[in-house]
């Protein structure tokens, strides 16, 4: 048997760690591994947020048309609750209506009151109204809000019915949306309670009620209000608008409704409430 020499049976001896230095440690195909999945994974994308009107919108829930025994009852409830529903806004003509409705956004009925009084006194008609400077205006309605665009648009919108109406407010839809400063809603206003012309006027408290009744199921208010015209009889528009507009207000209201007082209990499936007195 052959003999192993002096030199192969001599101990290596390891070399010298330092102290505090880490030792790496490779673990079999992780190099191979991480190169694949490297090569494989694709970049990612970043979810695009949805967009603000879909962020805030009602959660859509499974609609089907209101029985028309049940629109009945509740139309037949709400004109023996509020006999005397009328606008709250104080005019004496139609152009003073308009004026006051446009004042109205984003503010109270009771503030546009005591405002428009020294304003008509001021300015009578649309052609004077056309004719103040936008400092003057915006001094008169300054305690109303948003006081810049509302002078604007009241000077432009009553420039508007001076050139092209001969300074009478228009009685048709079609041209009061022409106007600076009105749309659907201020027209409706305007063309209901002034000409006596049938009109839906959809507001927050239009829109909260009638949806919690399962009138529809819309979140745009011309929807909305095309959705409700079929229900309601056309010579009571109008008078329907302040109806819901009053309860909404006085019962119905945005946070916690008193649906233990509210006449309409019984026939109201009480959509979108999740808290009530």
């Amino acid at each position: 048997m052959a003999r192993r020499s002096p030199r192969s049976r001599k101990k290596t001896t390891p070399a010298k760690r330092v102290r505090g230095a880490s030792r790496t440690r490779s673990t079999p195909g992780s190099r191979r591994a991480s190169s694949r999945a490297t090569a494989t994974r694709r970049p990612t994308r970043k979810r695009a947020a949805a967009p603000a009107a879909r962020r805030h919108a009602k959660p859509r829930v499974r609609f089907s048309p209101p029985e028309p025994a049940r629109v009945a009852a509740v139309l037949g409830i709400l004109e023996r609750s509020f006999p005397e529903a009328h606008t709250a806004l104080e005019f004496q003509s139609p152009l003073q209506l308009l004026i006051a409705t446009i004042l109205s956004a984003q503010c109270t009925d009771e503030r546009v009151n005591k405002v428009t009084p020294g304003l008509f006194a001021k300015y009578p008609d649309a052609q004077t109204l056309a004719g103040v400077s936008q400092e003057d205006l915006e001094s008169i309605i300054r305690s109303t809000g948003f006081f810049r665009n509302k002078a604007r648009a009241i000077r432009e919108c009553c420039a508007d019915i001076v050139s092209r109406f001969g300074g009478e407010v228009p009685r048709t839809l079609e041209e009061l949306t022409t106007l600076r400063g009105v749309g659907r809603k201020t027209a409706n206003v305007v063309l209901g309670n002034a000409f006596g012309i049938p009109g839906l006027v959809v507001d927050t408290h239009v829109t909260r009620v009638s949806y919690r009744l399962g009138l529809h199921n819309e979140n745009d208010a011309v929807k909305i209000e095309h959705a409700l015209m079929p229900l309601v009889p056309k010579e009571k528009w109008t008078v329907f608008s302040h109806w819901l507009i009053l309860h909404g207000r006085r019962v119905c209201i945005a946070r916690k409704p008193r649906c233990s007082v509210c006449p309409l209990l019984p026939h109201c499936p009480r959509v979108g409430v999740l808290a009530s007195s």
